[in-house]
């Protein structure tokens, strides 16, 4: 017995409501990756003003992730409950009141508060796009919206790399940091003035029972309950889990906080050659993520063996290559690295098709919760691990930073891939067996 979440059927032509309640979810998003990365370019500007070491540094970012992912569960259970639109407004608040809270910061632990509230904003904007794309557009257009969200989320990420920059440099911490707290009340208004949790013509989510055709009506009390364990019990949540806990985490760690240290005082490298770097990796990054939800739509049975892993291969070969460079790397093989790590996040969307694909409508927001948790869980541990790993060879300091510290501290990486490496193939194994692909193997007599 399966289940399908119910959808708007595919009428041939797009619906202009749609798409504009998914375009300011979108905009949302964008501020929302402005605000997680808001430190990536300002690394060093923030460990000289709050006198940080690299540990410290991390914490930043170890904390406001620990935020993020822990908040995903929750979060999953509010949006099947309440719908995207007051969960997004919240969550747009939120991290306006931590942005204005890093801009006035005084201290290291004031700091370390504004990240946690940045980091409970933050998880509510994702989560809340993608059931907005579930329940506002046709279920076949799912994997190709989910990478077009993706793709034009990360464009967040070059106002942080370049504009945020270019205003610190200008003004200062506090006009900087205060300037997106302001935007963020602009689109905490926005997001509650357009959009809706669902078309007009629909009056709740339902589930629909693909071999009986029964209909579930979905209330605020079907899921909170069982639904977590529900959701997990599926060996195809699980898949979704390890494909986001193994795909994203090294490009999350480059881009939101040690790509730009590592280029300029390990590699060598000008500020303005590590921008082009890291802008490249963002923009190779918006030009695959169509090209690999086209592929995800056209071989559904094959997403984890031809595009997933491939893509953890890439990266781990690509870090190998210029952690093995005898001396700083070429500028070409740097931007090659970028572009490894750029697959990573269009493959992170997968792990969102498995979610839907093996969940039914009222239980959605929860798996997604779950699936989204697992890449910021690995990221986390990595940023974390490089920064300790810096700190426990005397280089935890803009400073004291050096290329050979660095090629120790970025091979704490290895272990997480292999880890969830192993996981996809376990449980794209079990996924396969539970949907009846694969026959269920024979006990050893």
């Amino acid at each position: 017995m399966t289940f399908a979440a119910s959808a708007p059927p595919d009428r041939g032509g797009p619906d202009l409501r749609a798409w504009l309640v998914w375009g300011t979810g979108v905009a949302a998003y964008v501020l929302s990756i402005t605000n997680r990365t808001s430190l990536s370019a300002v690394g060093v500007d923030a460990a000289e003003r709050f006198q940080a070491d690299a540990a410290t540094l991390s914490l930043f970012a170890v904390v406001q992730l620990a935020v993020y992912g822990g908040m995903q569960l929750p979060i999953g259970v509010l949006l099947d409950r309440y719908g995207s639109r007051p969960i997004m407004t919240v969550g747009m608040v939120l991290m306006a009141v931590g942005q204005l809270t890093m801009a006035l910061s005084p201290s290291v632990g004031v700091a370390i508060v504004a990240r946690m509230l940045l980091g409970a904003g933050d998880a509510a904007i994702f989560p809340a796009v993608l059931r907005l794309v579930a329940t506002w557009f046709p279920a076949q257009r799912g994997p190709v919206m989910v990478q077009l969200t993706g793709i034009i989320g990360q464009a967040g990420q070059l106002v942080a790399i370049i504009p945020l920059s270019a205003l610190l440099h200008a003004t200062t911490w506090s006009i900087a940091f205060g300037s997106i707290a302001g935007l963020g009340v602009l689109f905490a208004i926005l997001v509650f003035l357009v959009i809706r949790n669902h078309p007009p013509e629909v009056d709740r989510d339902v589930t629909v029972d693909t071999d009986t055709g029964a209909i579930r009506v979905v209330t605020s009390s079907v899921d909170t309950g069982v639904g977590i364990r529900a959701a997990w019990a599926h060996p195809g949540t699980r898949l979704a889990f390890w494909s986001h806990f193994t795909t994203p985490f090294a490009g999350t760690a480059f881009i939101l906080l040690w790509g730009i240290p590592f280029l300029t005082a390990g590699e060598g490298r000008t500020q303005s050659e590590a921008t082009l770097i890291t802008t490249l990796y963002v923009f190779a990054g918006m030009v695959l993520g169509p090209i690999v939800g086209d592929l995800s739509r056209r071989i559904p049975n094959l997403r984890s063996r031809a595009l997933v892993l491939p893509a953890v291969g890439v990266q781990l070969a690509a870090w190998t290559a210029v952690l093995l460079w005898p001396g700083p790397a070429p500028l070409w093989l740097l931007v090659a690295l970028a572009i490894a790590l750029s697959t990573g996040g269009p493959a992170s969307m997968i792990a969102f098709d498995h979610a839907r694909a093996h969940n039914p409508s009222h239980r959605l927001s929860t798996a997604t919760g779950l699936t989204n948790s697992g890449g910021f869980l690995a990221a986390l541990l990595a940023v974390f691990a490089i920064g300790l790993a810096l700190d426990l060879q005397g280089a935890g300091t803009p400073s004291t930073y050096t290329l050979d510290a660095f090629r120790i501290a970025f091979l704490t990486q290895v272990p997480l891939w292999l880890l969830g490496g192993t996981f996809i193939a376990i449980e794209r194994k079990r996924t396969r067996i539970h949907i009846g692909m694969d026959a269920p193997r024979r006990p050893r007599r």
